[in-house]
């Protein structure tokens, strides 16, 4: 074997090279690895004695990507579009042999190759436009050419990780390896392949599928109309529809010039540099600076959950979906058996969209059981409570817990705002209680604020943020205080949304606004979804507010039909002329002469007093750093990622612009627009939010 750099090897079997790549931790892409490849595709394909190659990775994993050190930052040549240079004009056979992951320029690369051969766990992929970007080293070019255009249109816009076996069906795979064998494998196809004279099959010339897409030039159309709502907004999806319509419309080398100028632009614009902070934000919340990766994790092998409602079920169902057996524990018969059911139905429901098989379904079932007794949990290494939001029955159970649990457990609550260290102050044992506030639905929401108590030990907090990876959650460490970081910041933007209404502005202008900036759903609109009865008690409604008054007219949402909003049988909402005569009353009765409210004013008072009460968050050191802030905001409340988070966006517009708005409001409407002392002290200083 001869090295030809720190990271490319070069070794012969018989008249097959076999180039190795083997870059840790992921072999990605970086200029040594460019500058490696390079080398050996020229020696390789100028030696007389070599009749084919084949490109292989050491390690875990084939080319992962990109080097994220390399993000934001010119590239140094040799690029990967030089490599179809070299590979076109080769005429012997170049085979890839993909195990583990071939994610964007690595896919890319293997597209430049003749033929792919892969073992079945691999995965492939382009997923460049989850930060902002496209698929730059051709692969908006190649990938067309091989699955067709609407499955590559599909992939390149959801990022999606395709398995082996769907891969090799759609072609991106000519053949699949036994597992274990990749090399050997790969060589034996090498060898065949000329063996058999089976011709060079360079992507540029594979014009089937381009040619059957130019008799439907429609297919773009119809994709950027199915695919609107999920891709409004976002500038990477559109321009890798164009470089696909260029790879429809234009010469292959044509259209990698069209790719190139599509993404340069992308790179140039804002919304790259905000998906790319959201990337790095989300790796650098994992890391807690006063406990290192070093610090002590403990076994979690089996969980407790007290309380099989929608929270409890739903947070089962996080660990039953990683083999960890979970134990639910009710206090009736009749709820437990609801819960359980709803469990099963939720993954019934996986299954018949095709997102597991029913084998798969019974197999997470049996990882799920229930009872009625306390002294059940005796034995788990984590109990996770997850009852209604009322602190004198959460100090009871934990009280109980404390007599129950093992030493050493982990007991957690799923609060979402209440003050953990008086929950934590019912046990004898406070160094081993935490927050681990889930969303909901906790088994789709990504979000997991792990909530540190002023005696939760390091090692506690070591293995929860350990356990939310494993259980494909995304988590953010916070302090104790009403509503944690997450809903301390919604309360601001919601009360907000009230007093716009109270002024003017009906619910579904403050909801179109920011449905337009990018939430999913405005603020009354998300109302309607969860219920507006939630937290509210008919026998203490007094008709004080607007909801009290929906309330008490049956208007508790969708699932009664109305809410703020009407609602048809297919819960589509239209503006409701009773909310509007409602809201217009409380006016009257509050001798208010509504105005007409701009736009840009529901925007800044929306999200202002959100960005000032993250400054005070980080103040008052409830948040490690701002960029933890995004995160939560992101995963946790559909904050568009391809406007960074909420701190960034801050940024953006300017901390002095914030502050100017701020003092502009306080004069005008009250000290609920007070800014943060840190806010003044921010700007004073010249400084940013991620500075702090």
């Amino acid at each position: 074997m001869t090295a030809i750099n720190a990271v490319t090897d070069l070794s012969m079997d018989g008249d097959i090279a076999v180039i190795t790549l083997n870059s840790p931790p992921v072999n990605a892409l970086s200029q040594a690895v460019r500058e490696g490849l390079e080398a050996s595709f020229k020696q390789t394909l100028a030696d007389p004695k070599v009749k084919g190659v084949v490109l292989i990775c050491e390690g875990k994993t084939f080319v992962a990507g990109a080097d994220i050190r390399e993000f934001g930052k010119p590239r140094k040549p040799p690029s990967t579009k030089d490599f179809y240079k070299l590979l076109d004009a080769s005429t012997k056979p170049v085979v890839a042999a993909i195990h583990g992951t071939a994610l964007g320029g690595g896919l890319e690369l293997s597209m430049m190759c003749h033929y792919r051969v892969a073992v079945p766990s691999a995965r492939c992929g382009l997923p460049e436009v989850n930060i902002g970007i496209l698929p730059g080293g051709g692969g908006t070019q190649a990938l067309p050419r091989i699955v067709g255009v609407e499955r590559a249109l599909e992939m390149m816009t959801t990022g999606r990780h395709v398995p082996a076996k769907e891969a090799h069906e759609l072609g991106i795979f000519d053949a699949l390896a036994p597992e274990g064998q990749l090399r050997a494998f790969a060589v034996d196809f090498t060898r065949k392949l000329i063996a058999e004279n089976k011709p060079i099959k360079r992507v540029r010339d594979l014009n089937d599928k381009i040619d059957e897409a130019r008799k439907h030039p429609e297919v773009f159309d119809k994709f950027r109309k199915a695919n609107a709502r999920r891709l409004r907004n976002m500038t990477a999806p559109e321009n890798i529809i164009k470089c696909v319509e260029a790879a429809v419309a234009l010469p292959f080398d044509d259209g990698l010039k069209r790719e190139t100028e599509l993404s340069q632009e992308l790179h140039s614009g804002p919304q790259a540099p905000a998906m790319r902070h959201s990337f790095f934000a989300e790796r650098e919340a994992a890391k807690i600076p006063d406990v290192p990766d070093t610090t002590e994790v403990l076994p979690v092998n089996s969980v407790g959950i007290i309380g099989a409602g929608t929270m409890g079920g739903g947070i089962a169902m996080n660990f039953a979906n990683v083999g960890i057996p979970v134990k639910i524990i009710e206090t009736k018969k009749e709820a437990l058996e609801r819960g359980l059911s709803v469990i099963r139905k939720n993954y019934e429901r996986t299954a018949q969209r095709g997102g597991l098989t029913m084998d798969e379904v019974e197999k997470r079932m049996k990882l799920i059981s229930g009872s009625l007794e306390l002294g059940d949990l005796k034995d788990v290494d984590l109990i996770i409570e997850a009852i209604f939001e009322r602190m004198d029955v959460k100090k009871d159970v934990f009280a109980k817990l404390d007599a129950v649990a093992k030493p050493g457990a982990i007991l957690a609550t799923n609060t979402s705002g209440l003050n953990i260290d008086e929950i934590a102050s019912a046990t004898k044992r406070p160094e081993s209680v935490i927050g681990l506030h889930f969303f909901s639905p906790a088994n789709v929401m990504k979000l997991l604020e792990v909530v540190r108590a002023d005696h939760t030990s390091k090692a506690i907090i070591n293995t929860s943020m350990k356990l939310a990876k494993k259980i494909g959650k995304v988590a953010a460490l916070v302090g104790v205080c009403p509503g944690f970081v997450g809903n301390r910041i919604l309360r601001q933007r919601q009360v907000e949304a009230q007093n716009l209404v109270l002024e003017g502005a009906m619910p579904w202008d403050v909801d179109r606004v920011l449905y337009n900036f990018g939430f999913p759903m405005g603020p009354f609109a998300m109302s309607d979804l969860a219920g507006l009865d939630i937290g509210w008690v008919k026998e203490n409604s007094k008709g004080e507010t607007l909801r009290d008054v929906l309330c008490e007219m049956d208007r508790r949402g969708q699932k009664t039909g109305a809410g703020y909003y009407d609602y048809d049988e297919n819960r589509n909402a239209k503006p409701s002329p009773v909310t509007e005569k409602i809201i217009k009353d409380f006016m009257a009765k509050k001798g208010v002469n509504g105005r007409h409210i701009s736009d840009e004013e529901i925007l800044e008072r929306c999200l202002y007093p959100m960005i000032n009460e993250g400054v005070q968050i980080l103040a008052d050191r409830k948040a490690i750093r701002s960029s933890d802030i995004d995160v939560i905001w992101q995963y946790g409340y559909g904050f568009p990622h391809y406007r960074g988070g909420i701190m960034y966006y801050g940024d953006q517009i300017g901390p002095a612009k914030v502050l100017a708005k701020m003092k502009e409001f306080q004069a005008q409407m009250g000290d609920r627009f007070k800014p943060s002392p840190l806010l003044e002290k921010i700007v004073a200083e010249g400084k940013r939010f991620a500075d702090i």
